[in-house]
């Protein structure tokens, strides 16, 4: 059998050499079962007990959880990619010290460089596969998800906002002492977002700090063409500076200049996690006039960890290949436990990495690299000492 499959790969890889060939045969069906068997394993044990449990209490029907059930497969397929790539690595090149190949390889005169490049080449294919992974096919299917659960359960918060639309956008103004300070300027309130129209609005406007206009109406909606809003049913109140009411005025349709924001805050999903890279950045567009700090902050952090995610591929492959080449035995067992310790080590330290990030401590940026950073230096440094 690895006679065939070392023909196919000389049949369609022609300028690989014969050491690339065979360490990649020796790699790439641990990683395929390895990435089975984690998958499975994680959409079974983190979402069959939840959805027995929506089913049984709160009616969810069984054909929707069967499909929330493979719908989840690619989020866990997601995590298990970096694990997958770091267990099949750890175990081939352990298996290869083990039996005396590797010393054989470098008596060949082969550097340890040389012997890790496969390994370490694999793990760039599936840092690359992990991010298209995680931007076409990860975001569509927790969004899709989502929708049927929300759908079947009334009770689920859902993601789109659709009722109790609030809207608030801030402008810099300029302070006695010369500083430039964040004041609102637009609170735009709807009871309900429905056929594609924003219903009873109030909407309040500040001018250099105060209260210059107040507008209610039934119902508003967009005009693409004039690029403002139509407004139905209504009356505007102007407000004195000195906060009395200066005049009123009644309209049956009357057009206003207003941010589209709120409308492309109902129609976008805000879920980060059924969210790709670019659909993140436009909702920071959104938002980034809203004064709602936290929601920014939450966004900016989560676009870099979805950036910085794939790369645990790589850094994985580095201390897989580094620990694998090592002249000690190895069982397989211990193999697991030390996937296990990496894998738990990293992502604890992302997760507390993050929460600074969260809150503030850190940059965003650092929030969502910093654990490859980390990470990087660590698994260089095993090689330097395996090496060594």
């Amino acid at each position: 059998m690895n006679y065939i499959k070392f023909n196919l790969l000389n049949q369609f890889f022609p300028n690989l050499s014969t050491i690339d060939r065979y360490l990649i045969l020796e790699i790439t069906p641990v990683f395929l079962f390895s990435l089975g068997i984690i998958s499975s394993l994680g959409v079974a044990i983190g979402t069959l007990s939840d959805l027995g449990n929506r089913v049984l209490e709160h009616g969810l029907p069984l054909q929707s959880a069967g499909i929330i059930f493979f719908l989840k497969l690619p989020e866990y397929t997601s995590y298990g990619l970096p694990i997958s790539i770091l267990l099949a690595i750890l175990i081939s090149y352990s298996r290869l010290s083990k039996d005396g190949e590797i010393i054989a390889l470098r008596s060949a005169g082969i550097s340890i460089y040389r012997i890790i490049l496969p390994g370490i080449v694999l793990s760039l294919i599936v840092t690359g596969i992990s991010f298209l992974f995680n931007e076409l096919i990860l975001p569509a299917a927790n969004h899709q998800a989502t929708t049927i659960l929300v759908e079947a359960i009334p009770e689920e918060k859902p993601f789109f906002v659709k009722k109790d639309v609030i809207y608030r956008e801030f402008e810099e103004v300029i302070s006695p002492n010369g500083k430039l300070i964040p004041k609102i300027k637009t609170l735009f309130f709807a009871r309900e977002f429905h056929n594609n129209q924003m219903e009873d609005l109030t909407i309040l406007t500040w001018s250099q700090g105060k209260l210059h206009r107040i507008i209610i109406s039934s119902a508003a909606s967009w005009n693409n063409l004039s690029n403002a809003w139509d407004f139905f049913d209504g009356t505007i109140y102007n407000i004195a500076p000195n906060t009395s009411l200066k005049n009123t005025l009644t309209f049956q349709n009357k057009q206003l200049k207003f941010s589209r924001a709120p409308l492309d805050l109902v129609q976008k999903n805000y879920d980060p996690d059924s969210m790709n890279i670019s659909q993140i950045r436009n909702y920071l567009e959104i938002i980034k006039h809203s004064g709602d700090d936290k929601s920014i902050l939450k966004f900016q952090v989560r676009l870099q960890q979805k950036m910085a995610f794939p790369f645990i591929c790589l850094i994985f492959g580095i201390v897989g290949s580094a620990l694998g080449i090592r002249p000690q035995y190895i069982s397989r067992s211990s193999n697991f436990a030390i996937t296990v310790g990496i894998v738990f080590s990293y992502y604890l330290i992302g997760f507390l990495i993050g929460s600074l990030g969260l809150i503030g401590i850190i940059s965003p940026f650092l929030a969502g690299w910093l654990p490859n950073f980390l990470g990087l230096g660590i698994s260089f440094l095993i090689l330097y000492c395996t090496i060594k």
